[in-house]
């Protein structure tokens, strides 16, 4: 069974509840009533917040669909399928098609008449996300009738996706011989020119990307981040959360630059249509940190590419090396790890790391952490050709090199693989290769293995947060010539997005109580693997998880857990869906305040509800049940009483 609407959702479901609607009539092609073509009318402000993204600002009453008001249409169904069609196909065709949809609800007005949109714009769409609505048993909508609600060309029609299609040129800078502003210079970056190429990148595709600061370096420099996104600035229930860091050490500068890079790529091609890029974005929200240690980029440029000595510039203005200024989390973990009825997972950070000298920039990670449910991330560096992975710290603090495994040790290959696999340069077989020496290994490698260190990043995400984390060397020279970046940009294109994508690896699913309340922090347990990953403040969690069989227990303090088998197909690419609705312990009150006895590591009480058990297959789509009951989905408008949309069901 799918949970039920989120709160903000439900609430808006109650309220369309007893708001007047219109019930489409069979005779009009499913559809309601179609008002007379008006050859004047009176503009008012578009203040729909779904549809505060069109490519206009005014709208007219009565509407197409009979609505007389914006209170009218916000209390619609219609309008209610818009504001959810993107969590209910999972980001496919988001935002076209709820463009598309307001400015049948909403329509263009100008020059006191109100204008159609054109049909072949909504056949295009129509044939191209009519799959993702029969994947969900799904009826197309009525009100998305090409033929009823929208005109030819001959008679006036506009391009609703226009504003999300076009514009490439806008507030960007004239670029040298004319050169379009999908174009990409391969050049070194310095920091107001790296500012300036983000927010312009930013201004250029507005429905999709923002830039902002997460805090600033010990020098004052802004840490800028640009974010991508179907609806940037705020976290989407179940879109997965991605980040990407570079420039670490401030002399490690490729990784900054191919982040530039990626920014201003991810930009021009969601614009020019690239179905691969729109649905990642439409999907995934990826932040980009293209300089974590501008301070110390500085003092590394001034010397210059092919002057750059080993470690000029490689620590902040403080001096620090900001990969070894992290809470060292993984002593802690090894020591709890010996006490084997103990999960690990979400480890505290000790009182006495704060007595130390910390990084504003560490900070900042740390703070930027805590803010937003990271699932994946990577950080780029330089110095050398392979990818690592946690633990970064050895077992044995005396072995400076000793394979250290995480528990989520075959998770962590297939993170490691996808970005090395295909990168021409790791699989270059030949020994003289830069990295030569992790050939055998397939240019991966366990952390500890190759060097072990404390207080490194990678361990102290895997280990305080629900993010997993690699580490990238994509070269062996820190600081290349700036005739070497276009090679290299070709050579980490690829596994970038290759990376990102592999967030949709594993299980993704929604928490709640029995009364569809989200339970923030319940913990999502995987026997086999002892580390917990915990859910986000909307009910919502990620659980990277390999091919194979899988049981999956959620629990929370004051419930009963539930336990679920799920089966991961070696070819899945989409993480399947997987919620759980806990019920609530009957536990009096005397038993209450002595606590819960423990039984193991669920933490057990001694007056347990039953455990729910149930078996998952995932690899596609939920089905309909048989024997006539409604799909999944329809639990969203269960609470509009008379008025649902029973037009979005199969029949």
């Amino acid at each position: 069974m799918r949970p039920p609407p989120p709160p903000l959702l439900f609430a808006m479901l109650v309220l369309a509840a007893a708001r007047p609607w219109c019930e489409p009539t069979p005779d009009a092609a499913g559809g309601c009533p179609r008002a007379a073509a008006a050859d004047s009318a009176t503009c008012v402000d578009l203040q729909l917040q779904t549809c505060s993204d069109a490519s206009y600002n005014q709208t007219t009453f009565p509407t197409l669909l009979e609505h007389r008001s914006r209170v009218a249409v916000e209390s619609s169904s219609e309008y209610i399928l818009l504001s959810v069609l993107h969590h209910l196909l999972e980001g496919h065709c988001n935002p076209d098609l709820r463009l598309l949809g307001c400015a049948v609800l909403v329509p263009r007005c100008e020059g006191g008449r109100a204008r159609r949109p054109c049909r072949h714009v909504c056949e295009e769409l129509r044939d191209a996300c009519q799959p993702a609505f029969d994947a969900i048993d799904m009826a197309w909508p009525y009100f998305l009738d090409c033929g009823r609600y929208f005109v030819g060309r001959e008679e006036g029609c506009y391009n609703p996706l226009e504003k999300l299609r076009g514009g490439l040129d806008v507030v960007e800078e004239a670029l040298p011989s004319g050169l379009p502003p999908t174009f990409l210079r391969f050049t070194h970056h310095s920091y107001a020119q790296m500012v300036r190429v983000l927010k312009q990148t930013a201004a250029r595709c507005t429905h999709i990307a923002k830039t902002y600061s997460i805090g600033r370096s010990f020098d004052g420099r802004e840490l800028l981040v640009i974010e991508f996104s179907s609806l940037p600035g705020q976290h989407e229930l179940m879109e997965p959360e991605v980040k990407l860091i570079g420039n670490i050490h401030g002399n490690e500068v490729a990784g900054r630059e191919m982040l530039i890079y990626l920014a201003q790529y991810l930009c021009s091609e969601y614009l020019l249509g690239s179905a691969r890029i729109q649905r990642l974005l439409n999907t995934t929200r990826i932040h980009l940190l293209p300089s974590m240690n501008p301070d110390g980029y500085e003092v590394a440029a001034a010397e210059g590419a092919g002057y750059n000595g080993w470690t000029s510039g490689r620590q902040n203005a403080q001096n620090l090396d900001l990969n070894r200024n992290f809470p060292d989390l993984t002593s802690e973990y090894y020591r709890l790890a010996s006490a084997r009825s103990i999960r690990s997972g979400h480890i505290a950070i000790p009182q006495h790391y704060w007595w130390g000298k910390v990084a504003p920039e560490t900070k900042a990670i740390m703070k930027w952490m805590r803010t937003i449910p990271f699932v994946l991330s990577a950080s780029l560096h330089g110095g050398d050709l392979v990818v690592s992975y946690p633990f970064d710290f050895s077992k044995h603090p005396q072995e400076e090199k000793m394979f250290s495994p995480t528990p989520d040790e075959k998770m962590f290959q297939l993170l490691a693989k996808a970005y090395a696999d295909v990168h021409p340069g790791m699989m270059d077989r030949s020994e003289n290769r830069c990295g030569g020496n992790f050939l055998k290994s397939g240019s991966i490698i366990n952390g500890a293995d190759w060097y072990s260190f404390t207080g490194g990043m990678s361990d102290f995400n895997y280990l305080h947060s629900n993010c997993f984390e690699i580490t990238v060397e994509l070269g062996c020279v820190k600081f290349p010539p700036g005739e070497a970046l276009y090679t290299i940009w070709q050579h980490n294109k690829e596994p970038l997005l290759n990376f990102v994508e592999m967030v949709h690896r594993g299980i993704k699913g929604v928490v709640m109580d029995k009364f569809g309340k989200p339970v923030k922090n319940a913990r999502i347990l995987v026997k086999g693997i002892r580390h917990d990953i915990t859910t986000a403040p909307d009910g919502d969690y990620w659980r990277l998880l390999p091919p194979g069989s899988h049981i999956v227990i959620a629990q929370a303090p004051g419930y009963s857990k539930v336990i679920k088998k799920v089966i991961i197909p070696a070819r899945m690419k989409r993480a399947g869906r997987v919620d759980f609705i806990l019920q609530p312990l009957r536990i009096r009150p005397k038993t209450f305040l002595l606590g819960p006895r423990r039984s193991g590591p669920g933490g057990a009480g001694p007056h347990r509800e039953p455990e729910e058990s149930s078996q998952e297959p995932l690899g596609a789509r939920r089905q309909p049940a048989a024997g006539g009951s409604k799909p999944w989905w329809w639990s969203y408008f269960t609470s509009l009483g008379q008025h649902q949309p029973r037009w979005l069901l199969k029949y």
